[in-house]
């Protein structure tokens, strides 16, 4: 698919691009991303499975014959489960839905090993290493499935093929989201046009026919960008076989989208919001988590906070560690703590480059951050920033009650002051965090509107299962250094 087409609508009169080139058909390409995704979980579930025999000192191969450990059922008989859950199509559940149910998964094989351990009489032993096992199924299935997913994003077969029927602002917005967010499992190939519409200009995806057209190309998704749109469709009624599969995606502005229930109300469709963030047990639930973890973390960081401490005073005199007031919730002030990465004349530093290089002025005032900054210290002050272990020390302030695990970054109140009153009030409404959702995105490549969005995206979308999706996905960011300065 070109990157470079353009079409323009001119009233009723469509100039078309050359249908766009699948390189497989749906049918074929479908079973090919079932078997490396089933592959996949089976590959990496015999990897776990050699957990129980290293610490029981029996031979890898046997409990893919029949149980000889603590572990009854081998662990590839989680796929089994997983392939009900339907986590075997690249059609269907989000990234977090998607690890939700591997999680639900797993835990329907740990109690059905714990049932047949119980039987068998049970023991410390056997019950600790069914617990491992589980946990190593989800932990490395989850990294498994994200890395096989990515190659089959870069192999063109992730996706089910997708036309956007609408050119409107609306179709043009859907397109842009799907064609930077793959994983969300649709590939846009083109649109359907309405006729008569306003000159547009369409960069990327060609004009594949008109709203009463069936394309020529394969199609397993017809994307509908509104519910009139839907509504000119079915009257107008498609020339040739529908697509397997109808999307209307109505957008409203900054509303909640995952964990929304379907209810019907006669004629009329009901959807169930829930503002789970906002409920006290909820509230409660995640502090717990957040105190849990960030013990667990603090202990485990200790040692390498105290090197690179070490590092940073042999660098620069002063303190390795400094404190940060930033914007808390409900507007509090907070004073983070932070491994230091700058010069302790950092901010002269900063005034000097800033009013040199309009470049980089303009740069600041939109990031509010430098590609080229010169307050950093050399060497280890770009390794602990791209590492992000400049933020071990807030684990203390998780401790403390400051910030939660997982929520929008505290910024300072400069940085706060460039959103709008309204965004300051949804953003200081819940704790902020010492990841989010930004950070395993965008990290620094995101601007003001960006960061916006995706904290936005949080607040009205939180679950423990997006908390724990987000978590689990720092580990990726952090190692591949996505985006950091």
């Amino acid at each position: 698919m070109s990157t470079t087409d353009s079409i323009i609508l001119a009233g009723p009169a469509v100039e078309r691009i050359k249908p766009v080139e699948v390189e497989l058909r749906p049918g074929r390409r479908r079973a090919i991303v079932t078997t490396v995704l089933v592959g996949g979980d089976l590959f990496f579930s015999g990897i776990v499975g050699v957990v129980p025999w290293l610490l029981t000192g029996w031979p890898p191969l046997t409990d893919w014959l029949g149980p000889s450990t603590s572990v009854p059922i081998p662990p590839v008989g989680v796929v089994l489960i997983l392939a009900v859950f339907g986590l075997y199509s690249s059609y269907g559940p989000s990234p977090p839905e998607r690890l939700r149910l591997r999680v639900l998964g797993v835990c329907i094989y740990a109690i059905s090993c714990l049932l047949v351990v119980s039987a068998q009489g049970p023991s410390a032993r056997g019950v600790a290493e069914i617990a491992v096992v589980s946990a190593l199924l989800v932990v490395i299935g989850f990294y498994g499935e994200s890395a096989l997913r990515s190659a089959l994003i870069r192999w063109r077969l992730w996706g089910a093929l997708t036309v956007i029927v609408g050119t409107d602002t609306a179709g043009r917005s859907l397109a842009d989201t799907l064609l930077a967010q793959p994983e969300l499992g649709f590939r846009p190939v083109g649109f359907l046009a309405e006729r008569g519409q306003e000159p547009v200009r369409i960069e990327g995806l060609p004009i594949l026919g008109m709203i009463d057209e069936m394309p020529a190309v394969p199609v397993e998704v017809l994307l509908f960008s509104s519910c009139a749109t839907l509504a000119l469709y079915d009257g107008k009624g498609a020339g040739g076989a529908p697509a397997p599969r109808t999307v209307l995606a109505q957008q409203i502005h900054e509303l909640q989208n995952m964990w929304v229930q379907v209810q019907p109300l006669g004629s009329a469709i009901g959807l169930e919001i829930r503002r789970e963030l906002y409920r006290p047990r909820n509230l409660a639930l995640k502090r717990v988590i957040d105190c849990t973890f960030a013990g667990l973390g603090l202990i485990v960081a200790l040692p390498v906070i105290a090197i690179l401490a070490v590092t940073i005073r042999s660098l620069d005199p002063g303190s390795p560690f400094y404190v940060q007031i930033r914007v808390g919730r409900h507007g509090r002030p907070i004073r983070v703590l932070k491994l230091r990465t700058m010069y302790s004349d950092a901010e002269r530093r900063l005034h000097a480059h800033l009013e040199s290089c309009p470049a980089a002025r303009e740069e600041w005032q939109r990031f509010f951050k430098l590609s080229a900054d010169p307050r950093i210290l050399p060497k280890v002050g770009h390794f602990i920033r791209r590492t992000s272990l400049d933020e071990l020390p807030q684990l203390w302030n998780v401790l403390r009650g400051d910030m939660s695990l997982v929520g929008p970054r505290p910024f300072p109140a400069y940085h706060m002051d460039g959103f709008d009153p309204d965004f300051r009030a949804l953003r200081t409404s819940v704790p902020p965090g010492l990841t989010g959702l930004w950070q395993i995105s965008s990290r620094s490549d995101g601007d003001l509107h960006v960061q916006r969005s995706q904290d936005t995206y949080y607040i009205r979308n939180w679950s423990p299962w997006l908390d724990l999706y987000i978590l689990m996905g720092t580990v990726s960011a952090v190692l591949g250094a996505k985006g950091a300065r």
